[in-house]
């Protein structure tokens, strides 16, 4: 059974960019449900269908599955009219592998990092530009923004 243990942190300036890979993703929802959700991946040339449900606020059941890029793009467009546009840098720091994601279209002005570990308890040192931690926050997840854009949001003090 696969499993993610994954954090979340908004992101305070610049620090992170020029540090990694950057690759562009298109994803798409058939499902948001918090508690399950059924997701459309397409980067570059490849495709994943995933699926997830929660356990915890940091832990999920994930399960990923490689799918023709003609299908993904058929499923997009014709079947998910909720969708998250965004640019993922993927860094190391303090040997620990994070995850920016800057989002575009109605998400634009969101900035988040993401780290994935063993286990809920490992612990990890933050870089300079991590901000305040929300994971424990469902707005702040792909599927809740897919259909809750940023944009569309009264407050985004947080």
């Amino acid at each position: 059974m696969g499993m993610e243990i994954e954090r979340r942190f908004l992101v305070n300036g610049d620090g992170w960019r020029g540090q990694g890979k950057t690759e562009r993703y298109r994803q798409g929802y058939l499902s948001v449900d918090p508690a399950r959700t059924v997701r459309v991946r397409v980067v570059g040339d490849q495709a994943w269908l995933t699926i997830k449900a929660k356990l915890t606020d940091t832990s999920r059941y994930e399960f990923e599955y490689d799918i023709p890029l003609k299908d993904a793009e058929e499923i997009l467009n014709v079947m998910c009219p909720m969708q998250v546009d965004k640019q993922r840098t993927r860094l190391t720091h303090a040997g620990m592998i994070w995850e920016v994601d800057e989002f575009f279209g109605a998400n634009a002005g969101l900035v988040l990092a993401e780290i994935e570990l063993p286990s809920e308890q490992t612990p990890f040192a933050s870089p300079d530009w991590l901000g305040g931690e929300v994971t424990a926050d469902g707005r702040f997840t792909n599927a809740w923004l897919a259909d809750h854009p940023y944009a569309s949001w009264v407050d985004h003090s947080e």
